[in-house]
């Protein structure tokens, strides 16, 4: 049983986890894959750094490139991050007949299709489960669980970060800013929260997942993006008396040959699935033709849970070495991108305006709608003390994209209309 010899890249939180299973489930796996598994090799950033874990100093270098250049490993696991440099060693190391796992979220959303078509040039594996939701097992499900049928949707809260900001918001009344700072305390946050805050997070998630859902080249700039750094608490109070608890989903939808992919706050209703998921926790529900819905759900991040899925697709290279068939699972897009139009794009809306509280104006916002062929599904009107406008909120009906805008744009016109608090879409 000749041991199968792997490489490491970054030995931060995902890392140190990766070494803790390898290491610690040595007997489970060999007798998983036939033969032991060795971590023989790990760059680091400097090597004299204190660890939570017990590493052999001699298997460490400061030099990526020992790592992709040693002829006797097998496998590279990448969780070191970045883009560009990172892409290079990754490309290298397949160029070199080396199979690489990968957490990388960044470079697989921006560079996916690159390295995808280098790896089945050369005949190499090349997994990265653990870059979209932590321990959730999606893109083997979307691979291999949904193979025989046809996705129509996939919608998902795949950024932790955001959901426990939103789920304080919701549960404690906790303003944006306290909770951030909160967040930030308690290490769910960075330092500049913008990549999660501002949904670009989510965004380059929902990029692979439409890329594998879709087997199409689903590029960043295809995805529309809206963070959550403009909900307040009082945009929060207003969903839960309509009945809904406000999440970041992403949202990729396809009609026919066409999709659309969002990431925006969306008012989810509460009997929904999705609406009881909280804290830093992840789902993702994907509907398919034949199988209909499903959901998946788990911890989003996390040392061990995100370790669980990368020695999860180490398991799977070494069972295809030992069947001698890498290479032959990978995804690589082939169906032509073909964006939605915004008109054939259709979803409800929340819409919360400050306006002149005097006769008439409910009559002239109601007239917008109708000119743009939006339905209304509820309309209130209320008094705020705190506020000597009269504030008015809307529910549509589903109402297409291209609709919503024209009227929102007309809105913008308007002298009885003081300012478009807060428009977010509705599901369920």
């Amino acid at each position: 049983m000749k041991p199968v010899k792997v490489g490491l890249l970054g030995l931060g939180t995902v890392g140190t986890g990766v070494v803790r299973i390898v290491e610690g489930n040595q007997e489970d796996l060999s007798r998983q894959v036939g033969s032991p598994i060795i971590i023989e090799k790990i760059a680091v950033k400097n090597i004299d750094k204190y660890r939570s874990i017990e590493v052999d100093t001699a298997k460490l270098t400061e030099d990526p490139w020992e790592v992709i250049l040693d002829p006797g490993i097998d496998v590279i696991i990448e969780v070191m991050g970045g883009v560009d440099q990172t892409k290079g060693y990754i490309l290298e190391a397949l160029e070199r007949g080396k199979h690489i796992v990968t957490a990388n979220k960044d470079l697989m959303a921006l560079h996916g299709s690159e390295v995808l078509a280098k790896a089945q040039q050369k005949q190499c594996d090349i997994f990265y489960e653990a870059s979209v939701a932590g321990g959730i097992p999606i893109i083997r499900t979307l691979i291999e669980g949904f193979s025989s049928d046809r996705i129509t949707r996939i919608m998902g809260i795949v950024n932790g970060t955001t959901n426990f900001i939103l789920t304080k918001m919701s549960q404690e009344g906790a303003s944006y800013e306290e909770v951030l700072k909160e967040a930030q305390e308690l290490g769910y946050a960075e330092a500049d929260p913008t990549s999660d805050v501002e949904g670009l997070d989510a965004a380059r998630k929902m990029a692979i997942l439409g890329t594998l859902g879709f087997r199409s080249n689903v590029e960043l700039k295809d995805v529309s993006v809206s963070g959550i750094s403009k909900v307040t608490s009082e945009d929060i109070v207003f969903a839960k008396k309509l009945g809904y608890e406000m999440k970041l989903l992403g949202i990729a939808e396809r009609q026919g040959d066409e999709f659309t992919i969002n990431v925006q706050p969306t008012m989810v209703r509460k009997q929904h699935p999705l609406a009881s998921v909280n804290g830093v926790f992840n789902a993702v529900y994907v509907h398919g033709e034949a199988v209909g819905e499903t959901m998946f759900y788990g911890a989003g991040a996390g040392e061990l849970p995100t370790a669980t899925s990368v020695v999860a697709d180490l398991v799977a290279v070494v069972k295809n070495l030992k069947l001698g068939v890498n290479g032959l699972k990978a995804i690589v897009p082939y169906k032509p991108k073909k964006i939605s139009n915004d008109k054939d794009v259709y979803f409800k809306n929340f819409v919360l305006l400050h306006v002149a509280d005097k006769a008439g104006v409910l009559a002239r916002i109601t007239q917008v709608f109708a000119e743009f062929d939006v339905s209304l599904a509820s309309v209130v009107q209320q008094p705020n003390e705190a506020n000597p406008d009269a504030e008015i909120i809307i529910v549509t009906h589903l109402a297409s994209k291209a609709s919503m805008k024209k009227v929102l744009e007309h809105f913008e016109t308007l002298d009885v209309i003081r300012r478009i608090k807060s428009v977010y879409r509705v599901e369920g």
